[in-house]
């Protein structure tokens, strides 16, 4: 196993962590803008008013990319197999 596989399943798993983080921050993300928009607007400064939204919001987003998030860690651990089959020792 060379080097330059190694350092490619790295950066692969690294760009698939931040593949399968991506909806459920930029659900967060965009309530929170949303409720902090909201607060502003109404001078209400409660800081648990934000985690249920944000919790019902993140829970919506992984079931709606869970079967996608699989997909994906599916196919990246098909290459690994892959891989390891064809290197000759």
């Amino acid at each position: 196993m060379t080097q330059d596989i190694v350092l490619e399943i790295l950066t692969g798993a690294i760009f698939l962590a931040f593949k399968l983080c991506a909806p459920m921050l930029i659900a967060a993300m965009g309530i929170g803008l949303i409720i902090a928009i909201l607060q502003a607007a109404t001078q209400v400064q409660e800081q648990t008013m934000t985690f249920a939204p944000k919790l019902i919001g993140i829970t919506v987003a992984l079931l709606a990319m869970g079967p996608w998030m699989i997909r994906e860690t599916i196919d990246f651990l098909n290459m690994i197999f892959e891989r390891m089959a064809s290197i000759t020792l």
